[in-house]
């Protein structure tokens, strides 16, 4: 079956591996998704993250996830906000905020990946593809 949000399985797979307790989880790569992972890092949500060349054509995404002291995962949420069949954009100053501000979005702008904040103070808009906190 061919994948129709390689996004949400992403983020499907981060979701899954924290809740199993996993330290780390593999994700097929692409640019987007390379991009997604430098700003769960930037913003600490995730650990680390390497890019691994394998046979397939695209190679693989490791995630590290990261843990609190008490053993939870970090990230308590993350979630696909805008979808292949419902596209979300929010404008500079409609940025949504995620739990008060304790989360964040990540906004594909045109000046890259980066987070909801970072796009608002930057005064560019975009598609809001998550929400994680």
């Amino acid at each position: 079956m061919a994948m129709s949000d390689p996004i949400a399985d992403m983020l499907t797979r981060i979701r899954n591996a924290g809740h199993a307790g996993h330290k780390r989880t593999d994700v097929p790569a692409s640019k987007l998704k390379l991009e997604i992972a430098r700003v769960l890092l930037k913003e600490r949500f995730i650990a680390n993250y390497k890019f691994i060349e394998d046979d397939g054509p695209q190679g693989n995404i490791r995630v590290y996830l990261k843990y609190t002291p008490d053993d939870e995962p970090v990230i308590s949420g993350i979630q696909r906000v805008s979808k292949p069949g419902l596209r979300r954009y929010a404008g500079a100053r409609s940025m949504p905020r995620v739990l008060g501000g304790m989360g964040m979005s990540i906004v594909s702008t045109s000046r890259g990946i980066m987070t909801g904040r970072e796009a608002a103070r930057e005064g560019v808009g975009g598609e809001v593809l998550c929400s994680v906190w």
